[in-house]
């Protein structure tokens, strides 16, 4: 275990706990929030929003996943899962589906290229 104030230290679960505002998850009436999905902001900050929060509004200015803001955030993806989905309920950010691998190209006309490419 890593000593306090080093990377890779969590806080400890108090800290956890006020993030989270010791809020669980709920029931889910959103799309359910994954690892991949991505997370938009919908609102700037306000004052008086948690620390955490705001930093999850001002970051998502453009989609970032929910383990690249767990990563940022150094928090646990359970604990970032809760923040997002109590900005979530409140329509300060939306989910999105994460973005499909790239089509492969026909491999036959991968050949055909590069046979044509050899006999330049």
């Amino acid at each position: 275990m890593s000593e306090p104030g080093k990377p890779g230290d969590e806080g400890g679960p108090e800290r956890l706990y006020t993030v989270s505002r010791g809020h669980a998850p709920q029931e889910r009436r959103h799309r359910p929030v994954e690892l991949v999905s991505l997370i938009v902001a919908r609102a700037e900050p306000e004052p008086g929003t948690a620390p955490e929060a705001a930093a999850v509004l001002r970051m998502c200015q453009f989609p970032l996943s929910v383990a690249e803001v767990s990563a940022y955030l150094a928090l646990p993806v359970s604990t970032v899962a809760v923040l997002l989905a109590g900005l979530l309920g409140e329509g300060r950010v939306e989910v999105r589906a994460p973005v499909p691998a790239a089509v492969l190209p026909d491999p036959e006309l991968l050949l055909a290229v590069m046979h044509g490419l050899q006999n330049l």
